[in-house]
């Protein structure tokens, strides 16, 4: 991966778009909603706070993540989508 975060920034990868809804029905992608959900693919080494020391992060690489629905901008590397956000646009880590 040639993109690297910076500072209290994360690249994540969107799940899958769910391509059948819950009834049945096929959905073209034009319909298809945009996942909130995403797996943490690279961290920044955390924020400089004012006294000059890096704050720590809490997420890391691998995480499953819920994120708000605007958060974000969307980059690509190569064929793939990622986003890149700040740790705090995320809501929780999905447990396993």
């Amino acid at each position: 991966m040639a993109l690297v975060p910076l500072y209290d920034k994360i690249i994540v990868e969107r799940v899958e778009a769910a391509a059948v809804s819950k009834g049945g029905i096929v959905l073209p992608d034009s319909a298809q909603e945009k996942p909130k959900q995403g797996k943490v693919i690279a961290v920044g080494k955390g924020k400089v706070t004012d006294s000059g020391a890096r704050g720590e992060m809490v997420l890391k690489k691998g995480d499953e993540v819920l994120f708000t629905s605007y958060a974000g901008t969307e980059v690509q590397d190569g064929d793939n989508d990622y986003l890149i956000m700040s740790e705090s646009d995320v809501l929780a880590v999905l447990s396993k």
